[in-house]
C-alpha cells in the first residue's frame, strides 16, 4: 500500500493485551486520547467562552483581515476546524497528528504576530512536537490492531 493511502487509513485502538505490555502502544493511546479530546474541547469553547471570556484577543489582525466576518466569526471558524481536527485524530491518527501539528504551527505564527504570547507559542511548539510523535507512532499500528513488534530487536533485548 502506498504511504499516502496508509496515512488516511483508519487505525484501530491497540488491544488490551498489547496495551498492558507495550509502552509504545501506551504512549500512542495517551497521545491519541489527548489530541482527540483537547482540540474538541477548545473548539467547543470558541462558542461557549468558558476557558476565556475573549478568544478574539488571540487573533492577529493580519489573519482577522482575511477571515470573513468579525473576529468572533473568525474564532467560530477556528472552533469548527479544531473540532474537525480532534475527530480526525480519533479516526485517522496518522493524518490527524499531521493536521494538528500544522494547525499548531499556524497558531504559533499567529501568536508571535500578535505579540505578548511567546510563552503560549512555546507551549504550543511542545504540543506540535507531540502531535508529530503521535503521527509517527500511528504508523506502527495497522488497521487490524497493534503490530506488537514493528521494529526488530536484537535477540534477548526487550523493550
Amino acid at each position: 500500500m502506498s504511504t499516502l493511502a496508509a496515512t488516511f487509513r483508519p487505525t484501530a485502538v491497540p488491544s488490551s493485551k498489547t496495551l498492558r505490555g507495550d509502552p509504545v502502544a501506551q504512549a500512542f493511546l495517551l497521545l491519541r486520547i489527548g489530541f482527540t479530546v483537547a482540540p474538541i474541547l477548545f473548539g467547543i469553547d470558541k462558542f461557549a467562552n468558558v476557558l476565556t471570556d475573549d478568544w478574539t484577543k488571540y487573533l492577529a489582525p493580519a489573519f482577522n483581515d482575511i477571515l470573513p466576518g468579525s473576529a468572533a466569526d473568525g474564532m467560530h471558524i477556528v472552533g469548527v476546524v479544531e473540532i474537525g481536527a480532534g475527530l480526525t485524530v480519533a479516526v485517522v491518527p496518522r493524518f490527524g497528528g499531521l493536521l494538528v501539528a500544522g494547525w499548531l504551527a499556524g497558531i504559533i505564527v499567529n501568536l508571535l504576530i500578535v505579540g505578548g504570547y511567546g510563552d503560549i507559542a512555546l507551549r504550543d511548539f511542545g504540543l506540535l512536537l507531540a502531535a508529530l510523535t503521535l503521527s509517527r507512532l500511528a504508523s506502527a499500528f495497522t488497521s487490524q490492531g497493534a503490530n506488537p513488534h514493528p521494529y526488530p530487536f536484537p535477540r534477548g533485548e526487550r523493550r
